[in-house]
């Protein structure tokens, strides 16, 4: 009998309860990083390529719930079920600020040039902190028809985009009135909503179906039915040609973004995906699950046959490089302390 074949992720362990959302920082000098937010406190942050752990952030008493990385992955912000959404030095994994909120926070966004963090959640109201003066009151935009799901910046900081858990649709508010100038219609409460590296689209998953909407006119571009109730999409960055989608079937579907033709389909996890996503230049893209694992699949796949073992955090030639550099990181913050010892 012919043995099949199947893609080897890399299995990223780590998280003790399940992985419900992930984000890839741009690329930076350093390369680039992916953290992940869990039910089970401690957003982590990775190398981006290799999936090898770099640092934890320890300090929510609740669910973390959202998790992302500035423009430079200098510094990260997380939301919590808590009430609070939290500020940290990526580098450090020190705990700059604690943003309190009066309910659970769902989503957490920084603006395109840094400056800000925006939040939303079950109070229905969406605020932006002024990174600057983390003291200061943040600005309320409130009105939102239903608890926030996703939150994110488009059109240079100019517009914001929401979705609820309990109402359909994606909102789009200009922040110079604050009022909400389309709505971006669905048959099912969006549960994912990004915006493409170069700003061209907005990928929506609701119920059984992901949408590509152009995030200048917020017209319609392609609507495709899926296999299964989906959570999250992602389109593939550095071509547009493809895009992935995951959710209650525990596989991670790939599908051509012209057709809608199903190229792959990615198995492995032991529970529902909850978060997907591509990594910057589109060589790969990570998977977080029910499971508490995350994976990272190759685009372009390594091939296995589905009798073999899995590797579980394989040997890797950049694993070293990626110590190195940690490495060089903390000697640098010494090198800053030591300097700054009276």
């Amino acid at each position: 009998m012919e043995k099949k074949k199947v893609a080897v992720p890399l299995v990223c362990h780590g998280h003790s309860r399940p992985v419900v959302d992930l984000f890839y920082s741009s690329i930076t000098p350093d390369g680039f990083f992916l953290i992940s937010a869990s039910k089970d406190t401690t957003p982590m942050l990775r190398n981006g390529e290799t999936g090898d752990w770099i640092g934890t952030f320890e300090g929510h008493k609740g669910a973390v719930w959202s998790s992302c990385l500035d423009a430079k992955a200098l510094r990260a912000a997380s939301a919590s079920a808590d009430f609070s959404a939290k500020l940290w030095d990526a580098l450090t994994g020190d705990e700059l600020h604690s943003f309190e909120h009066k309910h659970i926070v769902r989503a957490c966004a920084f603006s395109e040039d840094t400056h800000h963090l925006l939040t939303g959640g079950v109070e229905k109201i969406l605020r932006i902190f002024d990174l600057n003066r983390l003291d200061a009151a943040p600005r309320e935009v409130d009105n939102s028809p239903g608890s926030i799901r996703t939150v994110a910046w488009l059109q240079g900081d100019q517009t914001i985009l929401s979705s609820c858990t309990d109402a359909n649709g994606v909102r789009l508010w200009d922040l110079r009135s604050g009022k909400i100038v389309q709505t971006l219609e669905t048959k099912s409460p969006v549960t994912s909503a990004e915006v493409s590296h170069d700003g061209r689209y907005i990928t929506t998953a609701d119920g059984s179906t992901v949408k590509f909407w152009d995030s200048n006119h917020f017209g319609l571009v392609k609507s495709y039915n899926m296999p299964c109730n989906v959570e999250s999409a992602s389109l593939e960055p550095k071509n547009g040609n493809k895009f992935i989608a995951g959710g209650e079937d525990m596989w991670v579907h790939v599908f051509d973004f012209h057709t809608g033709e199903e190229l792959g389909c990615n198995k492995g996890h032991h529970g529902p995906v909850h978060c997907v996503r591509f990594a910057p230049a589109g060589e790969s893209y990570a998977s977080g699950s029910e499971d508490g694992t995350i994976r990272i699949w190759q685009t372009s796949p390594v091939i296995r046959e589905e009798s073999d073992p899995v590797p579980v955090n394989a040997p890797n030639p950049k694993v070293k490089a990626v110590a190195d550099e940690v490495n060089r990181k903390l000697q640098t913050l010494q090198t800053g302390k030591e300097g700054n010892t009276p």
